[in-house]
């Protein structure tokens, strides 16, 4: 990509700095690229923003930043049912074939950023999360009717360097004012990774008002980003919930959190378990030696949050917590990976 200038980075930052945003700019514009690109293959109805970071919980370590922006198709402006996308194709086996059921097909781009309890020493202890960023592109089918909802996905990226989780993690503590990470030369190398979901979403119970539900969830993941199997349920109270209960399949790749949509609200509680057999940020590299620490690998996770629509747009909130089962020191490594606030906000073209 070629050199871009602005007259405003001489002005105001070093040699150092103007190099780390120039990379951080073309990154954005390189994401905005491929956005427009999928812009024009399909009729997107959707678009939304994913921010998740542990300073909902006053730290500023472990998951310490996650940012996703996400397109969907849903067939509201075309009065088409949406068809997948060739980066599922080797799951589609899976899917239901009944033709009546409607469709969504998401696209997303997204950055997640793992540190270390204390990221002022430059060497971080051995029992320490290790230093990574992913950088990846997620492409879900979902195919539902009332009751049941059937989802495949694919991810893509890289972990590393490449990623610039070091550069945008810089930038913004500069622009804070808050410490500057030391140790992201001990970051995990440079690697291409991947992973293949298939999940279901089922709302097995709905209060005779109409303002209760449960859904219950399962998912099975393998790749080398992570691989786990998990189930979990969903309680829901709220309006509108008939709408949006298709949403519960998109939180865990991050794509969006529960939403509630046409003028719909809800809160929720929902508690997850399940089993990690292999997790990149905590395994370290794949194909060659990296630092990687012990965790529990059997899990729970809990998480309560508020969705709301208008017009438009939907915004959602959650709290969340995948650290419930640790104990010892376990507990102190793994706490601040596993606690995040994540925000939602998503409009319709």
């Amino acid at each position: 990509m070629p050199q871009i200038r602005y007259s405003f980075l001489d002005q105001t930052y070093g040699p150092d700095m103007k190099k780390t945003i120039h990379k951080i700019v073309e990154m954005i514009i390189f994401a905005s690229l491929l956005i427009v690109s999928l812009s024009t293959k399909a009729d997107f109805d959707w678009m939304s923003v994913n921010l998740d970071n542990d300073l909902f919980f006053e730290t500023d370590n472990g998951y310490t930043n996650g940012l996703y922006v996400s397109l969907f198709e849903t067939g509201e402006s075309s009065q088409t049912t949406p068809s997948s996308d060739f980066w599922v194709t080797p799951l589609l086996w899976s899917m239901s074939k009944d033709q009546k059921r409607s469709a969504v097909n998401a696209y997303m781009i997204g950055q997640t950023m793992i540190t270390p309890s204390d990221i002022n020493e430059a060497e971080p202890g051995p029992n320490e999360i290790p230093y990574s960023a992913l950088l990846a592109f997620t492409n879900s089918y979902v195919t539902f009717d009332g009751f049941v909802a059937d989802q495949v996905s694919t991810t893509v990226g890289i972990i590393g360097p490449a990623a610039l989780g070091e550069e945008i993690q810089k930038v913004v503590h500069e622009i804070l004012g808050a410490d500057e990470p030391l140790g992201w030369g001990t970051q995990l190398k440079n690697e291409l990774v991947f992973q293949f979901s298939r999940s279901r979403a089922q709302r097995r119970w709905v209060s005779d008002s109409g303002d209760f539900d449960l859904i219950q969830n399962t998912e099975l993941s393998l790749g080398t980003i992570s691989s786990y199997v998990s189930a979990g349920v969903t309680m829901r109270y709220g309006k509108g919930l008939e709408n949006s209960y298709v949403t519960t399949l998109f939180s865990n790749s991050r794509i969006i959190n529960p939403s509630a949509i046409n003028r719909g609200w809800y809160i929720y509680a929902r508690m997850q378990g399940g089993y990690l057999f292999n997790q990149i940020f905590t395994d370290g590299n794949t194909f060659r030696d990296s630092p990687s620490i012990d965790y529990e690998q059997t899990f729970v996770e809990l998480s309560i949050g508020v969705a709301y629509s208008w017009d438009n747009y939907s915004f959602s909130f959650a709290m969340a917590d995948a650290n419930i089962l640790q104990t010892g020191t376990e507990e102190e490594t793994l706490e601040n990976l596993t606690q995040y606030g994540t925000l939602s906000i998503a409009w319709r073209f």
